[in-house]
């Protein structure tokens, strides 16, 4: 009897152990899973197989090889808005996330082509729609980051049916190229 009540309790102990244990490793596991899944619907097909993933907290989640890489949805936004970047792109965004000053002095391209939930078109940290910041919700799309003077005569118009440049007047204006249809 004694032998069967300590195999009932080593074997409670277990159940226990895997579940409190085991259980959290594994949603950890499929958080991981899931941001990397989310990146990299930002990207085409050939770039996604090589590119790097990494969260919004600097942490690689995934190596890569062809100089490109993509990010999750940033966590403060409550729409999705994954981002595939080059290095230059890579800078401006550790800029934004930081509130810090940036000026472009090279190009940079990143990919958003499944598409943005919604963003603001003059406030690069506007958390939801109001009356004078020109919400806008875009389908697929690339960002080319240039100097400030080579976006000058671009226009700021989101509707205008091509490109147009999003946040002017701020160190995180870039060049906004629509190429499929608004969601």
């Amino acid at each position: 009897m004694r032998l069967n009540l300590n195999c009932a309790y080593v074997s409670l102990v277990w159940i226990l152990a895997t579940v409190f244990l085991v259980a959290p490793l594994s949603s950890a596991a499929d958080d991981q899973a899931a941001a990397i899944e989310d990146a990299l619907r930002a990207a085409w097909p050939g770039m996604a197989e090589e590119a790097a993933v990494m969260d919004w907290n600097g942490n690689l989640l995934r190596e890569g090889s062809n100089g490109f890489t993509c990010m999750p949805t940033p966590p403060q936004l409550d729409v999705s808005a994954p981002m595939c970047m080059d290095a230059e792109w890579m800078e401006w965004a550790d800029a934004w996330m930081n509130r810090k000053d940036y000026a472009a002095d090279t190009l940079g391209i990143s990919y958003m082509l499944a598409g943005d939930g919604g963003s603001s078109n003059v406030d690069p940290f506007a958390e939801g729609p109001t009356e004078d910041n020109e919400w806008i919700r875009e389908g697929a799309h690339l960002m080319i980051l240039a100097p400030a003077e080579l976006l000058e005569t671009f226009p700021t118009d989101p509707h205008n049916g091509g490109p147009y440049v999003m946040w002017k007047g701020t160190p995180y204006a870039h060049l906004m190229v629509p190429i499929g249809s608004r969601e």
